[in-house]
């Protein structure tokens, strides 16, 4: 047997600037979240201007918060996985700096464009053509870096997290291809080339997935790198892992018609989507499980280690929240909770309890390694970041389901004559203390973020670059 060993430098340029513009639209997406859910409570916040209005701000909420925020998450983390388990550098530096710059262009146009009114109105898929266009050359660009560098890898093997982040952007791409099929009629306006309920049905298959493969499988390829790094063991069982992965891709897919109940969708594709989604409850809690007993012997870390912390605490959040949705996908439970605050109660436990909070650690993890640091420049910072994220999760979901469970029963209360007992103005007076408390957690959550981004500025500020290109350099044991 001979070993050649050559020195390789992993590309952390297009890593750091990710992850940096993480925490930069993490601010901006949850400040605005916040700013949003203010409205609610003092409606005079709307200003009586037409690009200040809730139903202008609220989906460039959505997109700083999914895209931005998440995306640039997906990317950062993504690439820095993918070289490490590789053991090679991404295959093209000038594509990998062309999606950094790309996706910022993508979300600069959703800032501009989403106040002005320009929007699809298709949930989390509003971005007008011009911009849905180059999101799609973006992201086909991202898949050709991803899957080169894949191919180029120095190992035999392909860990499991790259199955997760490639199934991710594989069926992002198709989702996102197929759902903004248009016909434009002018720069900023189109019209989708489906219509009534097919083209609801292909929205909630795009809608649901943009969840489950943007929002819940890429963020999986990041537990399964960050939280057996973080916490110094193997993952607890690599077969279960793979289990996760087959049965995830297969029957995710399929449960978008649970956003469809007692709509013009036919009866069968409703049916479908709740039996769908009913299965879907085994794979996502064997992957919940198989994160949490990665801990097994390496318990005692959380009391000393707030970045794990952030972790187990995302993957308690993703239990509980692939929990709460096949349960809501049931058709008598929907009839009660559909179009009230229990959905956003359901959504924001997924999005900030296990989106923002693995982020979070990942980010945390990975920070001072891509900057030359032993650690974060403060241990007690991201202690006390971690509490308010917590603590502002708790008191969202919390508000949202007393929220939304109070609305549906006031919606379906009938008196003896068949009139309904409550107005709708009453409905949304009994919501008003759930509104000011949901501000209030969403105030939590973002106020941790400026913390995350004092200390993730004082941590590059104190960066070493030797130190840091030395870390990029790897020993590639070649021929056997």
């Amino acid at each position: 047997m001979s070993t050649a060993i050559s020195p390789t430098a992993y590309n952390y340029k297009v890593v750091r600037q990710f992850a940096i513009m993480t925490v930069v639209w993490g601010i901006l997406g949850m400040g605005l979240g916040v700013f949003i859910a203010s409205q609610l409570v003092w409606p005079e916040l709307n200003f009586d201007l037409p690009w200040t209005t809730f139903g202008r701000l609220r989906p460039l909420h959505t997109n700083l918060v999914i895209f931005a925020f998440g995306g640039c998450a997906l990317f950062a983390t993504s690439y820095y996985v993918v070289q490490r388990t590789c053991q090679t550098r991404l295959i093209s530096d000038g594509l990998a700096a062309f999606t950094f710059w790309g996706w910022q262009a993508v979300i600069v146009g959703a800032i501009i464009t989403l106040p002005m009114g320009f929007t699809t109105t298709k949930e989390y898929a509003e971005l007008e053509w011009p911009l849905a266009i180059l999101l799609a050359i973006v992201w086909v660009t991202y898949g050709i870096v991803f899957f080169g560098t894949i191919v180029k890898r120095k190992t035999k093997h392909i860990y499991v997290g790259n199955w997760f982040y490639g199934a991710f952007i594989v069926v992002t791409a198709m989702l996102h291809i197929v759902n903004h099929a248009s016909l434009p009629v002018s720069f900023f306006k189109s019209y989708s080339a489906y219509a009534g309920a097919t083209d609801a049905m292909i929205q909630w298959w795009y809608g649901h997935n943009a969840v489950g493969f943007f929002l819940t499988t890429g963020f999986l390829g990041m537990m399964y790198y960050f939280v057996p790094k973080q916490a110094e063991r193997p993952i607890y069982s690599y077969r279960l892992s793979i289990v996760h992965f087959w049965a995830l891709i297969t029957l995710y897919i399929w449960a978008g018609p649970h956003h469809l109940h007692y709509t013009a969708l036919p009866d069968w594709a409703q049916s479908l989507g709740m039996a769908m989604s009913i299965i879907l409850l085994a794979p996502s809690w064997g992957g919940m499980i198989n994160g949490m007993m990665t801990l097994s012997g390496a318990w005692h870390k959380l009391r000393t280690d707030p970045i794990l912390r952030f972790l187990v605490v995302s993957l308690a959040f993703y239990g509980m929240s692939t929990f709460e949705g096949p349960m809501m996908a049931i058709k008598t439970v929907n009839s009660l909770s559909h179009y009230t605050d229990w959905t956003i109660g359901h959504v924001h436990a997924g999005a900030l309890g296990w989106v923002a909070m693995i982020s979070i650690g990942a980010l945390y993890h990975m920070i001072p390694k891509l900057y030359g640091r032993a650690q974060m420049h403060s241990t007690s910072l991201i202690n006390t970041h971690f509490w308010l994220a917590t603590i502002g999760t708790v008191l969202y979901i919390a508000s949202m389901w007393v929220n939304g469970i109070t609305q549906g029963l006031m919606w379906r209360a009938i008196n003896d004559d068949g009139t309904l007992t409550y107005s709708f103005v009453e409905a949304l007076q009994a919501s008003h203390p759930g509104f000011i408390v949901r501000a209030l957690g969403g105030a939590f959550f973002a106020s941790g973020m400026l913390f995350m981004a004092y200390n993730v500025w004082r941590t590059v500020r104190a960066a070493d670059p030797v130190a840091a290109e030395a870390a990029a350099k790897i020993a590639v044991v070649g021929a056997h």
